[in-house]
């Protein structure tokens, strides 16, 4: 049975405005430049330079309906003078220190050169290879990732030359060519594993008895070299632990990801555009906010000379209806994002201030120990503001300190009590555990246990999970895999 019924509810809604700021505030100042630079373009009504003195009296916007029937758009709701300012500089950027000397060097580098893939092909080119041969070379070049290998099983790679290239070959033929590609240099390019990349590298080296130890143990016992099982290697080849040394160093010396150094000279250099700036100025902590984050907007003088031309027009036309209520479209547009642009500014200062006053005695010494236990509500109970809009400043944005660049982000840690009833950080026991792990002795190295045990001699009574939990945040392997001879 059908039934009608009323029900009130309370609803808290953003707005697109809102949604629009909470996006923009996490934007870091790389970003951010893109952001205002999509808006220019597709706003005309807001241009960027200086301010524009000449204002728009917009007093006599008041006229009726007239006598042909043409509608008279008020524009009296659209006031020019929210938009502009006499001052050079608009208000919005006084509110803030935001000047900084790092506003200059605007454009990442790019680093220039052949790509790894035609780096490869120009090697094959070398070879002497029927044009069917060339095919399917290229095809196993092209299907080798930036680390240097290929991923894929040739099976896959036979089927696809036969969807692809209409050639048919056998997997013996694949494995042939696949040798010749594996000849190509960087050593070790074009292997399926890390034991045959290692194979590859070891098999171009000079002959020499370490040498051909170190291909025995890769090829017949991979899996006990990756595990570190030192005793049942020296078992099962009948050598001294000084030979098994000079094997492993055979091995270190290798480049488990070929590519990885070609590649990563060819891509894109990265550049970290820090959002703040802290100095020490006389024993005080002076904040600065990139300059690039405070651009200069106003409104277009052309969008002041249309509204202009419409109230002095004495017939008001339907067209003019249109032009008028676009325009105002734009403007309000225009007055938002400046004000948006305002918003964010003072949104990621207060965060900045209330980060530095909680982590004072750190950002005055450098030193980590001083790291006072920090979440996001603690920050967002000081500046009234939501824990998300925290979030957003702190996992987005960059701080230029005496001590380096920092993610915001890792000021931010949990706390724990020590042994005197103490808040800590957590960051500061994971520095110990880290401490710890570096000075122990890798021939007999500590495990999780024997870690708690001396996290809680020295004050720090933790629980063994919990070391193993902050040892792969580290990224530390379990103590078997930091084993050396």
């Amino acid at each position: 049975m059908l039934k009608q019924s009323l029900n009130f509810k309370l609803l808290q809604k953003l707005s697109p405005q809102q949604i629009q700021l909470m996006k923009m505030i996490q934007l870091p100042t790389q970003a951010f430049e893109q952001r205002l630079k999509q808006e220019l373009e597709e706003n005309p009504a807001l241009e960027s330079g200086k301010e524009n003195d000449n204002e728009f009296d917009d007093s006599q916007s008041n006229d009726e309906y007239d006598e042909t029937g043409n509608e008279n758009i008020d524009t009296e709701d659209i006031n020019i003078d929210e938009y502009l300012s006499d001052d050079e500089i608009p208000n919005y950027k006084t509110q803030a220190n935001n000047y900084s000397a790092d506003d200059e060097e605007k454009h990442i580098p790019y680093a220039s050169g052949t790509s790894f893939t035609q780096h490869l092909k120009t090697q094959i080119n070398t070879y002497r290879l029927t044009e069917e041969e060339e095919i399917i070379t290229d095809f196993l070049v092209g299907s080798i990732d930036d680390s240097g290998y290929i991923r894929r099983d040739l099976v896959d790679v036979l089927d696809d030359l036969a969807f692809t290239q209409n050639i048919f070959t056998t997997q013996e033929e694949l494995e042939r060519l696949l040798k010749i590609v594996q000849q190509l240099d960087p050593a070790g390019v074009g292997a399926r594993d890390l034991r045959e990349c290692l194979l590859i590298q070891l098999k171009r080296k000079k002959e020499k008895p370490s040498r051909t130890l170190a291909i025995n143990i890769l090829d017949q016992s991979f899996d006990h070299f990756v595990k570190k099982h030192y005793t049942k290697l020296l078992q099962k080849f009948h050598i001294s632990e000084e030979e098994l040394k000079e094997a492993i160093k055979q091995v270190e010396k290798l480049n488990p990801k070929p590519g990885g150094s070609f590649v990563g000279s060819n891509k894109i250099a990265e550049q970290i555009v820090p959002d703040f700036t802290i100095r020490i100025i006389e024993g005080e902590l002076e904040l600065t906010l990139n300059s690039r984050n405070a651009p200069e907007l106003h409104i277009s003088n052309e969008y002041n000379n249309l509204l202009k031309g419409y109230k002095d027009s004495k017939d008001k036309s339907k067209a003019q209806k249109d032009a008028v209520l676009f325009i105002k479209q734009k403007l309000d547009a225009a007055k938002w994002f400046i004000d948006a642009i305002k918003q964010r500014q003072q949104t990621l200062f207060l965060n900045m201030n209330a980060i530095i006053e909680h982590q004072k005695e750190y950002f005055l010494t450098g030193d980590e120990r001083k790291l006072k236990p920090m979440i996001l509500k603690d920050i967002a109970d000081v500046i009234n503001m939501d824990v998300s809009t925290v979030s957003r400043v702190a996992n987005s944005k960059y701080v230029s300190t005496p001590y380096g660049t920092k993610l915001i982000k890792e000021f931010f840690s949990e706390s724990m009590k020590n042994d005197q009833g103490e808040d800590v950080s957590t960051r500061e026991i994971k520095n110990i555990l880290e401490s710890v792990i570096n000075e122990e002795n890798k021939k007999k190295p500590l495990t999780d246990d024997k870690l708690a045990i001396l996290l809680k001699e020295k004050g720090y009574p933790i629980a063994r999970r919990t070391v193993a939990k902050y040892r792969e945040q580290l990224d530390i392997s379990v103590a078997r895999l930091r084993k050396e001879m």
